[in-house]
């Protein structure tokens, strides 16, 4: 169960972080781009908004907690990649739909093929054992 939670809260920080970088690449756009300066311009960019530098925190602490996860014996990488990504694209569409600064919208299309990735996470994840 604790590989499971970890997991989890993978997905979480990487979702969180994909959802920071968007929201502080919109100020980075409207000076010219992230490397219109070239690539130390780019770095200090980056290290100078704190937008972009929790973003890659949460990425760091992702990879962290995906990597606890995946030193269970019981947890398959076959399981773990599929609910990672999956509920990470989910979660992001759901944020972005709702969140201010991004107000992103999706068709009913789009809509039924998330709940078709939430279904297919649901049904990996329910005929599975894990630790």
């Amino acid at each position: 169960m604790k590989y499971v939670a970890a997991l989890l809260v993978a997905l979480a920080l990487n979702a969180s972080a994909n959802l920071l970088m968007k929201i502080g690449m919109a100020s980075v756009q409207s000076s010219g781009g992230l490397f219109r300066g070239g690539f130390i311009a780019a770095v200090k960019t980056v290290l100078t908004s704190t937008t972009l530098v929790v973003g890659l925190v949460f990425f760091a602490l992702n990879a962290a907690f995906y990597m606890y996860a995946l030193q269970s014996d019981t947890l398959k990488i076959s399981i773990a990649y599929p609910i990672m990504v999956g509920g990470g694209f989910a979660l992001i569409a759901i944020v972005a739909r709702i969140h201010p600064a991004l107000r992103e919208s999706l068709t009913t299309g789009q809509w039924m093929g998330v709940a078709l990735v939430l279904i297919g996470i649901v049904l990996i994840a329910a005929q599975t054992k894990t630790a």
